[in-house]
């Protein structure tokens, strides 16, 4: 049992993690009823990792600004450029997909008890009260805008603080990131909870009659990972970007597939940034925030089930419109994590663009339910696996620019080679 144990810590976890999603498929495929309780591990991880996840990303921010030097450069600015040039870019694409492949949907009552927001100003309000929440609310509720506003304000006014009040919050910061460490360690035992709670729950007949509007969403989306992203990327550091791009979907991507939370996936991207060597001054900053505003799964959802509506509605739509529809969807899209509901409720504000009443809206909400285990699990692996993406692509375009040698492939096969 030993020697057994010592060869499985030996594999990498994306090994290990695999061998968990088979598991998972082949427990919910034969005896589903007698191993119900597989499904517990599943909650356990994605719980943990949401719990952990506000403190770290609190302590991480405190002790990166309050030890941050004067003229000390980050690449915060270039990021938010990317993360909004990725979702319009994201949410164009969709437009497009959506005029190529037109979706008709069959459209019935339901959805009533659900209030999307009102109008754009409603989620910017929504955003900027995050920004002035009570500290503990906010770290209770997993408030990342709020959890980085006020560690960014307490790292400030922290930096006169004498060396060892620093060093207490360092150490806390090393203490949460090795507590990460253990929860990421246990991904292949939930991560099979949550593919056996998955298939057991759902199966895949609930996405039969949806398959087409299911392959524009996913085509979409996989387009945006494997042409979009990486010709972003490709402009900013002039390599190769495909062995960053396959590796933040693999490290990245797969664990926020099935934890379906960009909250729960930080920890996750905080440990690949370390491993790629970034600026912890940086991604602690910019992981979290990307988690709220990077958004180009959320821009691709709200486009094509508006255009979806519009399609089946008969309403006709020219040039200008549809690239209103893309700009909606991108500045609705940085706004979907302060919503209840996430990208499906910010459809019927999208649909109001082309006077669809609310009721034909909130249908096409309900249809978005329905497909939601893989719209939603996709949405939030091209949303989390970009927030470190495009903070590797600032870093290494920066070191571009300084003339500092920057080999992906060489540190990918040597990280490989070290186990990952």
């Amino acid at each position: 049992m030993k020697q057994l144990i010592v060869r499985w810590n030996q594999l990498s976890l994306v090994r290990r993690i695999l061998v968990g999603i088979i598991i998972g498929i082949v427990l919910a495929m034969a005896v589903p009823e007698s191993t119900k309780w597989v499904s517990i591990f599943g909650s356990l991880f994605v719980n943990a990792l949401k719990a952990v996840a506000p403190v770290l990303v609190f302590f991480l921010v405190v002790s990166a600004i309050s030890r941050h030097q004067s003229g000390q450069k980050t690449n915060i600015q270039h990021i938010l450029v990317l993360y909004g040039a990725s979702t319009f870019l994201a949410g164009l694409t969709a437009v497009v997909a959506s005029f190529i492949f037109p979706v008709h949907l069959s459209l019935a009552e339901g959805m009533k008890d659900i209030s999307p927001p009102s109008g754009i100003t409603e989620v910017l309000q929504s955003l900027l009260l995050n920004i002035v929440d009570n500290p503990i609310h906010a770290l209770i509720n997993a408030n990342y805008i709020g959890i980085l506003t006020w560690a960014v304000l307490l790292g400030i006014a922290l930096r006169p603080a004498p060396e060892t009040v620093k060093n207490v919050i360092a150490s806390f910061s090393d203490a949460i990131s090795n507590i990460v460490t253990w929860v990421i360690n246990l991904a292949p035992i939930g991560i099979m909870g949550l593919v056996f709670d998955a298939m057991v729950t759902n199966g895949l007949s609930a996405f039969i009659e949806y398959g087409k509007l299911l392959a524009v969403l996913l085509g979409t989306m996989f387009f945006v990972a494997f042409v979009i992203n990486p010709l972003i990327v490709f402009v900013n550091i002039r390599q190769n970007p495909y062995p960053l791009v396959w590796r933040c979907i693999r490290e990245s991507g797969m664990t926020a597939f099935f934890t379906r939370s960009s909250a729960a996936n930080i920890p996750v991207n905080m440990n690949l940034a370390e491993k790629l060597g970034l600026n912890k001054d940086t991604y602690s900053v910019s992981i979290p925030l990307g988690a709220t505003i990077n958004m180009a799964g959320a821009a691709v959802t709200i486009s094509v089930l508006t255009l979806a509506a519009v399609h089946t509605l008969g309403i006709e739509v020219d040039l200008g419109t549809a690239l209103i529809l893309s700009i909606l969807s991108t500045i609705a899209a940085a706004g979907a994590s302060g919503v209840a509901g996430g990208s499906l409720l910010l459809i019927p504000l999208a649909c109001s663009l082309f006077g669809i009443p609310n009721d034909i809206a909130m249908q096409v909400v309900g249809v978005g339910f329905i497909i939601g285990v893989l719209q939603d699990s996709c949405e939030t692996a091209l949303n989390s696996s970009s927030d470190v993406l495009f903070t590797a692509t600032a870093e290494y375009a920066k070191r571009r620019k300084e003339k500092t040698a920057v080999i992906i492939e060489s540190e990918f096969h040597a990280k490989r080679a070290g186990g990952n």
